[in-house]
């Protein structure tokens, strides 16, 4: 089991969809089928290119916790736990800082009570990356003016 809901999507009418967190953006093309999905850590370390060792990491953490187990005790994960490792990589990328994310897996676990705090969350992130959006578009700015200051010179230098 994962951090998301576990109703089996061909089951949920279209009000649970706007109530459960899917966790991923948009349906991602899996491996296999859901129902014959239960993939290997090495399966997943090939599809998602995390290590083997940051998988651990996460379920330890509480980021990824209740991973299913084989009868010999081996990892086996599903596609919904693909999708939820595709959108921490997503949060990752936000820069959020992993305390946050296992914060917000932790609210995903506790149910809809916890809604608005999951959204203020993820608004908080939007913000910082709204904010390092500008940062990178003004230092963008900086590196377009030095780069035509440069082409001028080069062309200047070749007239004489």
């Amino acid at each position: 089991m994962t951090v998301m809901e576990t109703t089996p999507a061909s089951t949920r009418t279209d009000a649970d969809r706007t109530k459960v967190d899917d966790c991923a953006s948009a349906p991602s093309a899996h491996p296999l089928p859901d129902g014959q999905d239960r993939y290997t850590i090495s399966e997943v370390v090939a599809f998602t290119g995390l290590t083997a060792h940051t998988l651990r990491w996460y379920e330890r953490i509480g980021l990824m916790p209740d991973v299913d187990r084989s009868h010999t005790g081996q990892r086996r994960y599903s596609n919904r736990d693909l999708d939820w490792l595709a959108f921490v990589g997503k949060l990752r990328l936000t820069g959020m800082p992993v305390a946050h994310m296992v914060r917000y897996a932790e609210l995903i676990r506790l149910g809809e009570q916890t809604f608005e705090e999951r959204r203020e969350l993820l608004e908080s992130t939007r913000r910082d990356v709204l904010n390092r959006m500008a940062e990178l578009q003004d230092t963008l700015g900086v590196l377009d003016h030095k780069i035509n200051f440069y082409a001028g010179a080069h062309q200047a230098s070749e007239r004489n």
